[in-house]
């Protein structure tokens, strides 16, 4: 019969590795543990020579499309800025007038700070590789990044403007405004992971407009309504918002109909190459990216230690663990990836406070341990039991470590003492220190972030799956790119002619 694949599952390399997912008797897997995948349609073409040379040229309407729509968003968010952004008189000496709030002018002249640039070294670099794991289109994906990133900056200082330096009738920007917007525009590459491969450019668009919306609503109702809820590094408001949003439209949009049609994509060197700098821009942008936010003062370094301390321990979990699940003696660098964005993640609420050097490596250890266990037994389940397809594995290395990170920031906040902080107790919890709000009820605000977070990300991703449903958003069918083969009716492909089916 030649070469055999079954519906939803690869049998070779994966993303993480060979031979993950599960085998049952009967199945058209058993044979050793495969990991199931999601379809990922091929990207729509046109995009500079990144996407296979086999695909058929799109219709001018097709090509046109996401040109019209970056004509139209960049024209609307031009319009936006001329009428209401301005550059802060917080960030130009001596130029800072008595009705404007000018208590944060030392962190707006971190304009010259490398920890500025490392933010946004972070969000290109660090978030776009990581969805460079498909040999078939990895740098097309990285393309795409770049376009997410390059319109979600320019949207989220926009919305977090007008929430929060919008004096006047006008916003006034500096640095920080540019790297909460680095934040957003992260979130929106995380739920974009979800879905990639099953949406075109003009759909991810829309799904970034969407996103950063709701990320900056759900990031001011935990900031500033509920009063002061500490999640610096993101681990609530970025990882598991940006997770479960994506999970969500990735469940919307699901077309059962053409899940026996969709092609499975192979990994390669060239991933391998892709997570090779992912994994070293993580590994050196990454504190400064959990810290960015972090109280100045003495809270600063906890940040940036206790990101590193539980970087090292979820790596050396993963290498400890996938061997175990897996046959492969080796681990790949997309596992390692992995563990890195893992670790780094559970660190985001809990970093800037008092985890001490051992807990922080525990908190990396148990981290590193939820990628190999979430793609071994979590992602079957998600796919076969609630048709969730998750192309990048966000809900394992962001949306999992996202909620361990909150219930650790949870923990420490209701431990949280005078003499245990020292001074450093009102540049974490102020309102703590001076005597307003008891360590418990600042530790249950600290809770309630993420049954909050959770429920707009799930109400948000399902409103915005439902709009990228709309008939002339759809992405083009793929039956032309499986014309090799040909489905059984256990839902198992079979290559027609060996060598030179689309799918490999």
């Amino acid at each position: 019969m030649g070469h055999n694949r079954c519906r939803g599952f690869r049998v070779g390399s994966s993303r993480r590795g060979k031979h993950w997912g599960r085998a049952g008797p009967g199945s058209c897997v058993h044979r050793r543990g495969l990991r199931p995948q999601s379809g990922f349609p091929p990207l729509p073409t046109g995009w500079g020579g990144f996407l296979p040379h086999n695909m058929s040229e799109p219709s001018v309407t097709s090509r046109l499309r996401l040109s019209g729509l970056c004509f139209l968003l960049q024209t609307l968010t031009i319009l936006l800025f001329a009428a209401f952004v301005r550059f802060s008189p917080e960030s130009s000496p001596g130029l800072c007038s008595q009705s404007l709030n000018c208590s944060q002018r030392n962190q707006d002249s971190g304009l010259q700070h490398p920890r500025f640039w490392d933010v946004h070294l972070q969000t290109l670099l660090g978030f776009g590789f990581l969805m460079a794991f498909l040999s078939r289109y990895g740098p097309g994906s990285v393309a795409i990044s770049i376009l997410v990133v390059a319109f979600a900056i320019q949207w989220a200082v926009l919305l977090q403007g007008f929430l929060h330096q919008f004096w006047n009738g006008k916003i006034h920007m500096g640095a920080q405004s540019m790297v909460r917007a680095d934040f957003g525009a992260a979130a929106a590459l995380i739920s974009s992971g979800a879905v990639l491969g099953r949406v075109s450019p003009e759909q991810t668009l829309l799904l970034t407009l969407l996103g950063v919306t709701l990320f900056t609503l759900n990031e001011y109702t935990l900031l500033s309504l509920l009063g002061q809820v500490s999640d610096s590094g993101g681990s609530v408001t970025v990882h598991t918002f940006g997770a479960y949003f994506g999970l969500m439209v990735s469940r919307t949009l699901r077309q059962p109909h053409r899940e026996q049609r969709e092609g499975q994509q192979d990994t390669g060197h060239q991933a391998d190459v892709f997570a090779v700098v992912g994994t070293i821009y993580l590994w050196i942008f990454w504190p400064s990216f959990a810290s960015a936010t972090t109280a100045h003062g003495n809270a600063e370094p906890w940040a940036v230690l206790n990101t590193y301390f539980s970087m090292a321990a979820s790596t050396m979990a993963t290498f400890i663990l996938s061997p175990v699940l897996y046959e492969e003696s080796t681990l790949r660098m997309v596992q390692i990836q992995d563990a890195t964005v893992a670790g780094a993640a559970v660190m985001g609420m809990a970093g800037e406070m008092l985890v001490t050097p051992f807990g922080a490596l525990i908190a990396g250890f148990l981290a590193g341990l939820i990628p190999p266990l979430g793609f071994r037994f979590l992602t079957p389940f998600l796919h076969s039991r609630l048709k969730i397809q998750d192309t990048c594995g966000v809900h394992n290395i962001h949306g999992l470590p996202g909620v361990l990170g909150a219930l650790l920031g949870t923990l420490l906040a209701a431990l949280a003492t005078a003499d245990a902080y020292s001074g450093r107790l009102e540049l974490v919890f102020p309102r703590v220190a001076r005597g307003s709000r008891t360590r418990t009820e600042q530790a249950l605000l600290q809770l309630s972030a993420l049954p909050l977070s959770l429920l707009l990300a799930a109400l948000g991703g399902c409103l915005t799956g439902l709009v990228l449903r709309i008939k002339g958003l759809r992405s083009a069918p793929t039956n032309r790119y499986l014309q090799n083969t040909e489905v059984d009716e256990e839902g198992c492909e079979h290559r027609k002619e060996p060598g030179t089916s689309t799918l490999v």
